[in-house]
C-alpha cells in the first residue's frame, strides 16, 4: 500500500504516542464510555452531535472524536489542519472531496470502513441513507474550518 508522507508521519506519531502510553501503562485499562461523554452540537450543524473521547481540539497529541450525524445531515466542504482517519461505526457515510457538495461524486463508506481526510484538503460528508455514527482520530491540535 502506498502511503503518503503525511500518512507515514501520522502513523509514526500515533505509534510513538502508543508506545509512550505503554511505557507508563496502568494496571487496569482506561474505559471510555461515550454515553458519559460531554456531547455538543456546533450551532451551524444541528444534525451533528459530537464528543471528545480522548484528547481535545486544542490539545497537543492524539485524539478521538465520536460523531453522530442524523439521517439526511450534511457537513459542508471544510478542512482540518491535521490528517483525520475516520472509522464508520454504524450506517453508511457518504464522503466527497472538493469545494462543492457534488452528490454524484459521493463515495459510500460503510460501517467498518476507514477513510483518510488529508490535512488541508476540503471534504464534505452526508448521512444520505440514515443515521451514521463514526469516530475520527488524529494528532492535535486540530480545528474544523467551515466556509463563511
Amino acid at each position: 500500500m502506498n502511503r503518503t508522507p503525511s500518512m507515514q508521519a501520522a502513523h509514526a506519531l500515533m505509534l510513538a504516542a502508543l508506545c509512550a502510553g505503554l511505557a507508563h501503562a496502568q494496571q487496569t485499562p482506561r474505559l471510555i464510555d461515550p454515553a458519559q461523554a460531554a456531547w455538543f452540537s456546533p450551532p451551524p450543524l444541528p444534525a451533528l452531535k459530537a464528543a471528545w473521547l480522548a484528547g481535545s481540539e486544542a490539545g497537543a497529541g492524539p485524539y478521538l472524536l465520536r460523531v453522530r450525524l442524523a439521517a439526511g445531515g450534511r457537513i459542508p466542504p471544510h478542512t482540518h489542519p491535521d490528517s483525520r482517519y475516520t472509522t464508520v461505526l454504524s450506517g453508511t457515510l457518504y464522503v466527497g472531496f472538493g469545494d462543492a457538495m457534488d452528490e454524484a461524486q459521493a463515495v459510500a463508506v460503510p460501517a467498518g470502513t476507514v477513510y483518510e481526510a488529508p490535512a488541508g484538503v476540503r471534504h464534505w460528508v452526508w448521512a444520505k441513507d440514515g443515521d451514521v455514527e463514526y469516530q475520527e482520530s488524529g494528532v492535535g491540535p486540530t480545528a474544523t474550518h467551515l466556509p463563511h
